[in-house]
């Protein structure tokens, strides 16, 4: 199986930005919990982080063409302001999950709109970097269903 594990903007800060929200973890420790998941799993696993919606649309349309089996998505602030990334996701018809490290739903009022979960297939939140694994768990399960 082929997974993008995909990020928006400030991921890359991890570690650095709002600890208190988001550990002090970094995000190449990131990379290298879902990297070790992945190699135990057996999938192939590739990464993207960007700050520019227009990147990430990017990476979504070629995930089409490199024939990605699902992606891990952590849109960030995009999550609540970017239609341009739910039309993405829509036109590429590749199963999405959508991860958020914090607990987005118990945060302001603004993070309380998700554009993207309108065509994830399953949402999961507050569980810092193990949520990205439980993505993965997500996608592999669906993945053994259709076979």
């Amino acid at each position: 199986m082929k997974i993008l594990v995909l990020n928006g903007p400030n991921i890359n800060f991890l570690g650095i930005r709002e600890p208190q929200i988001y550990g002090s973890q970094t995000y190449q420790n990131l990379i290298d919990k879902i990297s070790a998941y992945c190699k135990e799993k057996s999938v192939d696993v590739s990464f993207f982080q960007s700050n520019h919606e227009g990147a990430l649309v990017d990476a979504i349309q070629q995930a089409y063409f490199d024939k990605v089996d699902g992606i891990v998505f952590n849109p960030a602030a995009y999550t609540h302001t970017s239609i341009a990334i739910l039309d993405a996701v829509k036109a590429v018809s590749i199963p999405t999950v959508e991860v958020h490290i914090s607990r987005v739903e118990a945060r302001d009022d603004f993070r309380q709109i998700s554009y993207i979960r309108q065509v994830a297939i399953e949402t999961i939140t507050g569980k810092g970097f193990d949520g990205y694994l439980e993505a993965i768990d997500v996608l592999l399960n669906q993945n053994e269903s259709k076979n």
